[in-house]
């Protein structure tokens, strides 16, 4: 099918969504209550030390649990842990593309495994999804969002529309080349913390650098953290490149025991010795500036809706 085909398709669709939203509101008063209240969908607890495995969509996402709708309308209540793997299927000898917790947005066509809890939640042990139905909800999230609320106000056949809209918006997401992969982050606030020589303990003034910084973290919407460590171009290379990752380490190691800052919102911290250096290092000034651990807060342009254009460093 041809872009121009599918774009047709999609237009149709939208605008008779809108019609029938229009037609909706006009004729409230006359509608089947009763018919509406047997579509309402209903939340299922899941009995705790349950094993379950289905596929549905994405309907709401919040910080660690997010709200899933399958084939009968029935939504389940999921939980994130450190320990769900969430990647795409397929991929290099089948193992898929591992994604940040934060990666999971609403529109997303998933299929979960794992097991119910105390509080009626499917504790994920296991998330995967295709990478095609990834850059559909992209462009679901971003585009058709305000059609998805009048769609809210529909009953009968809107079920039926969604569906055909939801499929049209993956087809288009398909062969459209300018789709913003869920990669793409951008840099909300940096800080660099500087070490003394042959040390990777942090200063107080590093530590009050970093108190500044978490509760920006803690406050941003689908956030990752980025870390990397540095030396000035004194020492061995092997010597360097292990100070750098301990510097890296530590203040992962701070954030995470001091400001509660959960692991799977770090990116793995690197160590990249003396290179990379942002002065000039046959000065003492200079090597003090080089012996740094960069702190860089990441927010997924997904989630957050960012229009700014400044990607995160590769």
């Amino acid at each position: 099918m041809s872009i121009k085909v599918i774009s047709r398709l999609f237009t149709f669709v939208c605008g008779l969504i809108l019609f029938l939203a229009g037609a909706s509101l006009v004729n409230a008063q006359v509608s089947n209550t009763q018919a509406t209240q047997d579509r309402t969908p209903t939340t299922r607890s899941v009995p705790s030390g349950s094993k379950m495995k289905f596929q549905g969509v994405v309907i709401e996402r919040n910080a660690d649990t997010f709200t899933i709708r399958d084939r009968t309308r029935t939504d389940y209540q999921v939980l994130i842990t450190d320990n769900t793997s969430i990647k795409t299927n397929g991929g290099f000898l089948r193992g898929g593309k591992k994604y940040p917790v934060t990666d999971i947005l609403r529109g997303l066509i998933v299929e979960v495994e794992g097991r119910g809890d105390a509080q009626g939640q499917i504790v994920a042990d296991k998330i995967r999804f295709n990478e095609s139905d990834m850059r559909a909800a992209i462009t679901s999230d971003t585009r058709v969002t305000p059609v998805e609320e009048n769609q809210k106000k529909i009953a009968g056949q809107m079920d039926e529309l969604y569906a055909i809209a939801q499929e049209a918006r993956q087809q288009v997401a398909a062969v459209n080349e300018r789709v913003s992969s869920l990669d793409d982050y951008d840099v909300q606030e940096t800080v660099a913390v500087t070490f003394r020589v042959n040390s990777a303990v942090l200063s107080p003034e590093a530590k009050r650098q970093l108190d500044d910084l978490a509760p920006k973290a803690l406050a941003a919407k689908g956030y990752m953290i980025e870390i990397s460590g540095h030396t000035d171009s004194t020492g061995s290379e092997a010597k360097n490149m292990r100070l750098s990752r301990e510097r890296a380490e530590s203040v992962v190691e701070y954030l995470t025991i001091n400001h509660k800052i959960p692991a799977r919102r770090f990116i793995t911290p690197m160590g990249y010795g003396k290179s990379d250096a942002v002065a000039d290092n046959s000065t003492p000034a200079g090597r003090a500036q080089n012996r740094r651990v960069e702190v860089k807060i990441l927010v997924n342009r997904g989630l957050s809706g960012s229009a700014s254009t400044t990607p995160a460093k590769p």
